[in-house]
């Protein structure tokens, strides 16, 4: 448990240290689900960090993000994705790319590759904004590899966009990870209280902190839904 914390108190520094990291932003998150589900998850890492970066440019956007989960001696697994946003044309609709993948120590996650269109929508102002993506979803190594992927995200900036709300929900199907008939939910909200737009700090000190629930049904194999909190620190690189 003190190394977990040394390596806390590390990853805050280095947070506060890099401000030409190329990434939009890095989350610390101290995840609970150890704690409240210890029969169903007692290895749960209690401990991830998140790089998520998101660029737009004239033929499209680009977001990726990448998840490290960490137990006492060190990183446990790590997972990521990709998605990129085609848009040659002035219809509101893009083509969308997507793959997913990572590992673990004691296993490989199957990687999945999407194909579909994706639809944004952002208040003139940027206060708030949706967007939404049907997909079809390879799944790598199954048997039954043909899919689907239904994907949200959301954001919503309150009280002088001190306070965030953000996140992203997925729907897909997979009958060898699911159970039953292979529907998997997971979803992601976070809310975040961003120090810079509060009186007495800089607007480019980019400490904000926060929480998130993950979400989930038939998701790794549990069977029912969970809600799995965590409290978080992020540093956004402006």
């Amino acid at each position: 448990m003190k190394q977990r914390y040394i390596l806390l108190l590390s990853l805050l520094l280095m947070m506060m240290s890099l401000p030409r990291l190329s990434a939009q932003n890095l989350q610390l998150h101290y995840d609970l689900g150890s704690r409240l589900y210890a029969k169903e998850m007692p290895r749960r890492p209690q401990l991830t960090t998140t790089i998520e970066h998101f660029r737009p440019d004239a033929w499209g956007s680009t977001f990726y993000f990448v998840d490290l989960n960490y137990q006492d001696q060190g990183i446990q697994s790590a997972y990521w994705e990709i998605a990129r946003d085609l848009k040659l044309w002035s219809a509101p609709l893009a083509l969308r790319l997507e793959y997913n993948g990572g590992l673990s120590n004691s296993f490989s996650y199957d990687d999945a590759y999407l194909v579909g269109l994706s639809y944004a929508y952002n208040a003139p102002d940027y206060s708030w904004g949706w967007g939404i993506a049907p997909l079809y979803k390879h799944l790598a190594g199954r048997s039954r590899p043909h899919s689907w992927q239904l994907t949200g995200t959301w954001y919503l900036h309150l009280m002088n966009r001190a306070l965030t709300f953000t996140g992203f929900a997925d729907l897909w199907q997979d009958r060898f990870a699911g159970l039953g008939d292979g529907l998997v939910f997971i979803s992601e909200p976070q809310i975040w209280c961003n120090l810079n737009r509060l009186r007495g700090f800089s607007s480019d000190f980019g400490l904000s902190i926060g929480a998130e629930v993950e979400l989930s049904y038939s998701f790794l194999r549990r069977d029912g839904l969970y809600a799995i909190p965590t409290v978080g620190l992020k540093w956004t690189f402006f």
